[in-house]
């Protein structure tokens, strides 16, 4: 399960053109804005990436204006885990769980998750938030994930998993962002 104290979210490379034309894009933009908004409720960290933003451009306004108290972490690499400020990041946090989600699917979001995955980080990824350009790109990495032993939920369930009862004094912000 899924603990406050224990969570972190990843967000990989929702930048530029790219982001705009991946399967479902707006609705994928939709449900990161939720997510972003509850994960802060709830005071989980937040990484951001973006894959070589002189190439691909930043991350998109919709999200960087929730985002702005933090820079991305810049990357070339499709694995996050292989860029020592990413590694930082992430251990600098103390945070074993990761919520993990981003453009795309099956190439940066798949060698992220497998990165933290074989270096014993429990990960989870948030499926209405990843897209790739293809549906089938979509499935096949989280086949791909779900197969390796990585786990898979959804907006609302891992908000709600977190939140754990409907007496947590952050329910009702969390209530208003799912509705």
């Amino acid at each position: 399960m899924l603990t406050q104290e224990n969570t972190g979210l990843i967000i990989v490379d929702i930048q530029g053109k790219l982001a705009r034309i991946v399967y479902e894009s707006e609705k994928m933009i939709s449900n990161l804005e939720k997510l972003i908004l509850g994960c802060q409720v709830l005071s989980i960290p937040i990484i951001s990436l973006e894959q070589n933003p002189n190439g691909l451009g930043n991350t998109v306004p919709e999200l960087n204006k929730l985002l702005e108290n933090q820079k991305p972490i810049e990357k070339y690499t499709f694995n996050a885990f292989e860029n020592e400020e990413f590694r930082q990041a992430v251990l600098k946090t103390n945070r074993k769980q990761w919520l993990v989600c981003g453009i795309e699917t099956h190439i940066c979001v798949y060698q992220t998750a497998m990165g933290l995955f074989t270096n014993n980080y429990e990960v989870e990824i948030v499926t209405d938030c990843v897209s790739s350009r293809s549906k089938d790109s979509i499935d096949l990495g989280l086949q791909k994930m779900q197969g390796k032993g990585i786990g898979i939920t959804s907006v609302e369930m891992c908000l709600y998993e977190l939140v754990k009862d409907s007496k947590n004094e952050n329910f009702r912000e969390i209530l208003k962002l799912i509705k």
